[in-house]
């Protein structure tokens, strides 16, 4: 379709998509078998504002300004940025010397757009690499995808410009528009910058030399570097093999010093604003000094076979039973937190272990089979003593009523536990005993 002067009028590109994205986007790259040739996957259309950088770092800015620098006509250069905003770029194909993409226009088949790029000479790379070998920080630079300024200044004082001047980059393009360049080579100058912001491999590619050679290359130079600065060894006097053999007298060693009769005081923490709390910091490192007091007198930890949730629970049971505190109130937070758990099933596994320890906890987290005997034989014990007929289920015998129950422990022992009527949630209660009789009189204060 002509326009009313006779050019050719050319469709906007399709509007872009609203939903938000990185403002950097970077494309995954498939490098070649020879590490020089990497394809770029096109990146989708981006939704910053016409006036954001098209690049955050300075060397894709670089870029930006070369390409900027070369063209004579500004609203090519518009349209070409349109085009790479509105994702209208292909994959991008990166070799020594070139970069070639197809660039959707306003015709059903695409451009191929191309633009080259002179290739460092060996001389000039030598220049280069023994610049970034001189320095380890530029390596380490290099190696998180960062293009340090000061190694493009070093580099660019010994005759070696990394980044492309007014005259260096040759475009060219399959459309007929003659422009220098023309908005199909401009996008694909201006989808570069994105490439070359998330890794500058890309620039050095562009430039001759795939990112594999020039790290193995890197790696031997830096080596070389650190062995020529670093001091030689004294030599190292030789011993008579005769005289390295023979026996020496070794005198004892000292008598260790007095175990103390008490673990040590921990000392005191200051209370600190976002810090821990005092209290809490205070019981750990007691309790820390008392278990290393009874490895350090009986060399047995005889905590050492608890899992982290049997020790939190250990911890959280040894704070003082009347009411929760503030301090007891962070402490829970903390330990249900590093355990995975809330600070309901931690207040249930406390209250199971001061009923019976770890025994205690194993009766209130894992029901089990256990084998005839005292188990069977606390049914009619119940009965005889004038309870009602308890529900059996593995391990437990619960009330008709729903609110009372025994549980059976692998120690042998009757664990007395509660519910509200109709719920579901049992909670221990009362000191266990060896006969089930007594272990209910205990939970129902009969």
């Amino acid at each position: 379709m002509s326009s009313p002067s006779g050019g050719r009028h050319e469709p906007r590109p399709p509007p872009r998509p609203s939903a938000r994205r990185d403002p950097r986007p970077v494309a995954r790259s498939r490098p070649g078998p020879d590490d020089l040739r990497r394809t770029f996957e096109a990146v989708p259309a981006r939704t910053s504002g016409d006036d954001e950088p098209f690049a955050d770092s300075w060397w894709g800015r670089a870029w930006v300004a070369a390409l900027e620098a070369l063209s004579m006509d500004g609203a090519r250069l518009a349209r070409g940025r349109d085009y790479a905003d509105g994702g209208h770029v292909a994959a991008v194909t990166v070799t020594p010397g070139r970069v070639v993409a197809y660039v959707h226009g306003s015709r059903p088949r695409p451009y191929r757009a191309e633009l080259r790029l002179r290739i460092f000479a060996d001389a000039d790379w030598e220049t280069f690499l023994d610049a970034v070998a001189a320095r380890p920080g530029h390596l380490a630079a290099l190696l998180t995808k960062e293009m340090p300024h000061s190694l493009a200044d070093t580099a660019a004082a010994a005759g070696v410009v990394l980044l492309p001047g007014a005259n260096d980059l040759d475009p060219s393009c399959s459309c007929p528009d003659r422009g220098w360049p023309c908005k199909h080579v401009a996008a694909l100058c201006y989808q570069m910058a994105r490439l070359l912001d998330s890794d500058p491999f890309v620039l050095l590619l562009l430039r001759g030399r795939g990112e594999r050679e020039l790290l193995e290359d890197l790696g031997r130079r830096n080596a070389a570097h650190s062995a020529r600065e670093r001091p030689a060894a004294p030599a190292t006097p030789s011993v008579p093999a005769q005289e390295a053999l023979a026996e020496r007298f070794l005198p004892p060693l000292p008598a260790p010093f007095p175990t103390q009769p008490h673990p040590g005081q921990p000392p005191s923490y200051p209370s600190l604003p976002g810090g821990r709390e005092p209290l809490a910091l205070d019981q750990l490192a007691t309790d820390a000094a008392g278990r290393a007091h009874a490895l350090l007198t009986t060399g047995l930890d005889p905590l050492a076979g608890l899992t982290p949730w049997q020790d939190a629970v250990r911890l959280a049971a040894a704070r003082p039973t009347a009411g929760l505190t503030a301090t007891t109130r962070a402490l829970y937070r903390e330990l249900a937190s590093a355990t995975g758990r809330n600070i309901t099933d931690l207040a249930r596994a406390v209250a199971a272990w001061r009923q019976g320890g770890a025994d205690g906890l194993a009766v209130l987290e894992t029901p089990w089979d256990p084998p005839a005997g005292p188990f069977d034989r606390a049914r009619p014990a119940l009965a005889a003593a004038g309870f009602p007929r308890f529900q059996p289920w593995r391990n437990h015998l619960t009330h008709p009523g729903g609110t009372l129950q025994l549980r059976f422990g692998h120690d042998g022992r009757w664990y007395g536990y509660e519910s509200d009527p109709g719920q579901d949630e049992w909670w221990p209660r009362a000191a266990p005993d060896s006969d089930p009789v007594g272990a209910l009189l205990e939970l129902s204060g009969g």
